[in-house]
This record gives C-alpha cells, sequence and structure tokens, in this order.
C-alpha cells in the first residue's frame, strides 16, 4: 500500500492578514511561507517520491515547486500533476473577508459544532460535506493510481490546503465530519496515511518538524519475498520504523 504525505501549503499572505482567502487568486506564500516550504524540502530529501498532486492554488504550486526544487535519494522529483479536488474549500460570500467579521456571522457557529451541515452562501458557495467527498475521491483515486504504477511500496505527496486535509484525516480516522474541527493542519505540516484493503492508518498529523525519513521505504534482502499487504492493525501497538 503506497504512502500518502498529506502537506499543506506554506504560511501565505492571506494567513498573516487573518483573511479566509479560499479561490482568491493572487495569495502566495509570504516570507515565512517560502522558508517552512523550503525547510520541509530538506526533511523530504531522504523520501523517493513517486507522485506530487497539487491544488491548482498560487500558494500549493509554490509550496509544492519549493519541495520539488530539492532533488530526492534517487534524483529528481517528478512534475506536478495538478487536481482541482484538492483546492480549498468554496466559501462563497466568506471569500476575502476578515475572519474576526466571520467569527460573528451566524454560521460560524454551525461551521464549528455542526461542520457537516455548513454550507456556504452566494452562488459559488460549496458546503463542507461536499468539499470533502471530492477531496476523498481524488486522494483514494490517486492513491490506487500510484499503487498500479509504481507498487506498494510507493509514497506520494499531496499538497493542498487546511480544511481539505482534515476533512481527508477526519475520513480515514472513520470520524464523522461533525468531528473534523479537533483536527489541526498547521502551515507547511505533514499528515501520513496509508490505504489498506480494509482500512486506512494514519501514521501521523500535523507533524512540523520531525524525522521524515522513516517513510522511505526499507530495502529488502535479495532474494526475500514481498510480505502481503495486510489490513491488521498489530495488537499491542507496533514496532515502528525499522
Amino acid at each position: 500500500m503506497p504512502t500518502l504525505l498529506l502537506v499543506r501549503h506554506g504560511r501565505s499572505t492571506a494567513n498573516t492578514a487573518a483573511v479566509l482567502a479560499g479561490w482568491t487568486p493572487g495569495v502566495h506564500l509570504d516570507d515565512a511561507g517560502r522558508a517552512q516550504a523550503e525547510a520541509l524540502a530538506q526533511r523530504l530529501s531522504p523520501v523517493p517520491v513517486a507522485d506530487v498532486v497539487v491544488s491548482p492554488l498560487e500558494r500549493c504550486q509554490e509550496t509544492a515547486d519549493a519541495l520539488c526544487a530539492v532533488d530526492g535519494p534517487t534524483g529528481p522529483r517528478p512534475p506536478l500533476r495538478t487536481d482541482e479536488r484538492l483546492g480549498e474549500c468554496r466559501y462563497g460570500d466568506w471569500t476575502g473577508r476578515a475572519l474576526k467579521d466571520l467569527a460573528k456571522e451566524p454560521l460560524w457557529r454551525t461551521v464549528q459544532s455542526h461542520p457537516s451541515a455548513a454550507v456556504f452562501p452566494g452562488p459559488d458557495g460549496e458546503s463542507l460535506a461536499t468539499m470533502q467527498h471530492r477531496a476523498v475521491e481524488a486522494v483514494r483515486e490517486h492513491d490506487a493510481r500510484v499503487q498500479a504504477e509504481h507498487g506498494d511500496d510507493a509514497v506520494w505527496v499531496a499538497v493542498t490546503h487546511g480544511d481539505v486535509i482534515k476533512a481527508v484525516l477526519a475520513d480515514a480516522l472513520g470520524m464523522h465530519l461533525d468531528l473534523f474541527q479537533r483536527i489541526s493542519a498547521d502551515p507547511c505540516s505533514v499528515s501520513v496515511v496509508r490505504y489498506a484493503p480494509l482500512r486506512p492508518f494514519v501514521l501521523r498529523v500535523n507533524d512540523s518538524g520531525g524525522d521524515l525519513a522513516g517513510f522511505a521505504p526499507q530495502r529488502r534482502k535479495r532474494g526475500s519475498r514481498r510480505k502481503a499487504i495486510s489490513s491488521d492493525a498489530v495488537v499491542g501497538g507496533s514496532t515502528g520504523a525499522a
């Protein structure tokens, strides 16, 4: 089963301005965000990456460009693959507004306590449930494709947005969307999921500084047999990365 590294974009100009960017064009990484992406590229340098799938929005594209500017252990990174399904939630009329003002809206409480019922206002507003559906569909489709093209040991990266990552992790954890606000996804953090035949395994959440080298596929001894993919959890807890 491939390993999926869910990466949130680095800190953006909208983050520092405390506004809800959504699909607003021209929202770029700020200086701190660029530094975060460059640091993450170094953390990822020991890990071979088979594919990089990215939201179309500039802050994600810039983060992915920085990650791919540093070669992996087998050479240059693969070209970026853009998928709109990994784009930010479409916040409709909330887009571009200050978070302090949005917190006074009646819908804010729904977003916080009952997000599965939250539908953002305006003709292009999207529900959080619709966002989750398209994002989970995208990552599962890409995961299956990566497995078919690169094998069970492949590692791939999806560079996307905080609410998208939280929604994908909630699905992988078997949590109702109404609980997804319990999950955090900081700028340039990494969360890790493996989709086994029976269930997903969530291996890391909101990691902003840990060693990622352990997610590189382990070399097998010549002549050794590949272990069959298992959906079983280790009783008592795993022994961790080799």
